[in-house]
C-alpha cells in the first residue's frame, strides 16, 4: 500500500519551519560564540532542528520516486538517488518532481485528480 503522500507532504512542510527556527538558533549560537555554554547549546539545539528535514527529505525522496514518479527516466533517476552520495540529485529531484507534486502541478496535475 502506497503512503498517503499529501500528510507526508504537510510533515514536509512543518519540518520545513522547524528547521528554520534551528537555523536561527544556530546562527545566535555561532554569534554568542561556541566555545560559551549557551552557544554550544543554541548550536546543538539549532542541529537538532535541522537534522529531522535532511532525514525526512531523504527518505521521502526515494519513497516519491518509488510510488508516484511521472517521466520516463525512472531507471535514472533510481540510479542517481540511490547511488549518488551528496545529495545534489536529491534536491534536483525534490525541485523537479516532489514541488510540483505537492502544488499539483506540471506533470503531476493529472495525477491529482
Amino acid at each position: 500500500m502506497p503512503p498517503n503522500f499529501q500528510t507526508l507532504f504537510e510533515w514536509l512542510k512543518k519540518m520545513f519551519f522547524a528547521a528554520l527556527l534551528g537555523v536561527v538558533l544556530a546562527i545566535f549560537g555561532a554569534v554568542m560564540g561556541a566555545t560559551g555554554f549557551f552557544g554550544t547549546l543554541l548550536i546543538i539545539l539549532g542541529v537538532a532542528c535541522i537534522l529531522p528535514l535532511f532525514v525526512f527529505s531523504y527518505v521521502l525522496t526515494i519513497l516519491h520516486w518509488k510510488h508516484r514518479y511521472i517521466g520516463r527516466h525512472s531507471t535514472l533517476w533510481g540510479v542517481l538517488l540511490l547511488v549518488e552520495t551528496s545529495g545534489w540529485f536529491k534536491l534536483i529531484y525534490i525541485f523537479r518532481h516532489i514541488i510540483p507534486d505537492m502544488k499539483s502541478s506540471g506533470r503531476y496535475l493529472k495525477a491529482a485528480h
